[in-house]
């Protein structure tokens, strides 16, 4: 992913982001480095140049909160790249182990196939798409595979058709990558979908070094389906009981609008080939 340590790139990135009136100092001359200077973010911080450095060079392998805390605030990160930040501080002894997070409970299972007006879908991780109802399936049946949203958006040649929005949708996807790799930097499933998608094309990889950090929001989405049209929905993010690091999400539509009827047609479509083959067995 990167010849420097996850710590120290994320840092040179925020550093990079920043430019002196942005904290405050004064600007003089020519620049010979984008952003803020090492020294300017140590004396934003109260540590010494030399302790900065060190820490960006990955040879500062155990700061203090308190000195975490002085450097999110010198970057102006807000709480969720503070967040970031701290993780990426912690020993692979600290970080849990033991876990798989490409297995859905039956429980789940069961209760996203009874929502039948309402696609929802299980995500790992990497973006993996671990399970979804028939209406989900059905929602995304322009594309080659509904497997990996990030490959949904960065490569099946669909997404841009079907991301109305596609620049949002590009960034938050590497965001939330960004944010799932804090939690597990040594992810060997991360590491192959951002090799799989930065080989595909350099917007990626443009988005990916900026290193911002962002869980799903809840904001809408405005998609177009290649047989149902323009769809505005809703949708909600939960964390999973048990699996922490799934997400179950969750589309909606308003109720009576042209979304909700574009669902309904979407689940009769998903529900024909059910009933061709029920009646081919008759």
């Amino acid at each position: 992913m990167s010849n420097g340590t996850p710590l120290g790139d994320f840092l040179r990135a925020r550093r990079e982001a920043l430019k002196p009136q942005d904290v405050g100092l004064p600007e003089y001359g020519r620049r010979r480095v984008p952003g803020l200077r090492r020294e300017e973010v140590a004396l934003l911080a109260g540590v010494s140049s030399d302790y900065y450095i060190r820490l960006e060079q990955g040879r500062e392998n155990s700061p203090s909160p308190q000195v975490l805390e002085a450097v999110a605030q010198a970057l102006k990160l807000d709480a969720e790249s503070a967040d970031h930040l701290n993780r990426l501080c912690l020993a692979p002894s600290q970080r849990p182990h033991g876990r798989n997070d490409a297995e859905v409970s039956p429980q789940l299972l069961q209760l996203m196939d009874g929502w039948e007006h309402t696609p929802a879908f299980v995500l790992g991780p990497a973006l993996d798409i671990l399970a979804g109802n028939s209406l989900a399936t059905a929602l995304h049946s322009g594309f080659d595979a509904f497997d990996n949203l990030a490959r949904n958006v960065f490569v099946d040649p669909a997404g841009r058709e079907f991301y109305q929005e596609w620049e949002r949708a590009a960034h938050s996807c590497v965001a939330e990558l960004r944010a799932a790799y804090g939690h597990d930097p040594e992810s060997a499933r991360i590491a192959e979908v951002v090799a799989e998608l930065s080989d595909a094309g350099e917007e990626f990889t443009a988005l990916w070094q900026l290193h911002d950090v962002k869980s799903k929001s809840q904001e809408g989405k405005h998609l177009k389906h290649p047989d149902v049209g323009d769809l505005h929905i809703a949708f909600a993010a939960f964390t999973v009981n048990g699996a922490p690091h799934q997400q179950l999400v969750v589309y909606q539509a308003e109720p009576a609008s042209p979304t909700a009827a574009a669902f309904e047609t979407l689940r009769a479509l998903a529900t024909e080939p059910k009933k061709a083959r029920a009646n081919a067995h008759l």
